[in-house]
């Protein structure tokens, strides 16, 4: 692998635990993801897919790894792709064909998959409506969960319906501009020349 090459897979992964650290706990909007972050049991992992086929082969062995790897040591993956799906809409795409492929490795209901992107829009948003941010990861990301621990976490946290109401208020507070003030969008490319 070339130093270039490197560098850019620290910073990708760099971004994305950043943000993991400051909004997705620090703004606890999955109180579940703490735990698992100290203990260090998420995976990130970065995929150069730019194209469906290429990030469902990838999707495919993270799976494996995941149902293969004994929860103690791995709960969560992060799938990562910085090069391709710019597109929210393609990439929500991607997401059928990838609970698809679930269901044909025979892991639906033993595993899970959330979809996480820069621009994420939920159904009848607008794009720039703060809500959003909730799933508004700096780079493409397919979060791979258990359903154990999925299961777990809910059956632990009273009220866990009501985590997404409390993620939406907790966004109409921040705004953009304390959504901004957290420094969690991707490191631009010039930002991270040698």
């Amino acid at each position: 692998m070339n130093q270039e090459f490197s560098q850019r897979h620290a910073i990708v992964v760099e971004d994305t635990r950043r943000w993991v650290q400051r909004a997705v706990i620090g703004l606890n909007l999955c109180p579940f993801a703490k735990s698992v972050e100290v203990k260090g049991q998420v995976r990130y992992v970065i995929s150069h897919a730019q194209r469906a086929k290429a990030m469902l082969l990838d999707l495919k062995r993270e799976l494996q790894h995941l149902v293969e790897t004994a929860p103690a040591q791995l709960d969560t993956t992060m799938l990562i792709a910085p090069d391709g799906f710019a597109d929210f809409l393609e990439f929500n795409e991607l997401l059928e064909r990838a609970d698809q492929l679930l269901v044909d490795l025979d892991l639906d209901g033993v595993l899970q998959i959330a979809s996480l992107h820069p621009h994420y829009q939920f159904a009848d948003t607008d794009p720039d409506d703060i809500t959003n941010y909730t799933n508004r990861a700096p780079y493409p990301t397919l979060h791979l969960l258990r359903e154990d621990s999925v299961d777990r976490a809910v059956a632990a946290f009273p009220n866990a319906e009501a985590i997404y109401e409390t993620n939406m208020q907790t966004m109409l507070r921040l705004g953009p501009d304390g959504w901004s003030a957290l420094g969690v969008d991707a490191t631009a490319p010039d930002e991270d020349a040698p």
